[in-house]
């Protein structure tokens, strides 16, 4: 996905959001609006992966770091446990 210029933009294009707010716009548009009684749809592996690229464009663009994608067969429970500890040991 390229960023959309200025000139891009005269011609209607959206720029491109590197925030929550393309995906609020996604479930909008699939017919969620938070609700009461309203069921939150089901977001294709395509949609998700969408999602994570542009969190890892901004996680990028903030922190002018590349981002590491962790290895597929480590756990995502233990994985969270290790940074939050790193973290938490890092300031102190």
């Amino acid at each position: 996905m390229q960023k959309a210029t200025k000139k891009d933009r005269k011609k209607g294009e959206v720029q491109k959001q590197l925030s929550k707010e393309f995906v609020r716009q996604w479930l909008i548009e699939n017919g969620f609006q938070g609700k009461e009684g309203q069921k939150i749809p089901e977001m294709t592996p395509e949609i998700v992966n969408n999602i994570s690229e542009r969190y890892i464009e901004l996680f990028e663009k903030v922190t002018g770091e590349n981002f590491k994608k962790p290895s597929s067969n480590e756990d995502i429970q233990d994985r969270i446990k290790k940074n939050i500890l790193n973290a938490i040991n890092a300031n102190n």
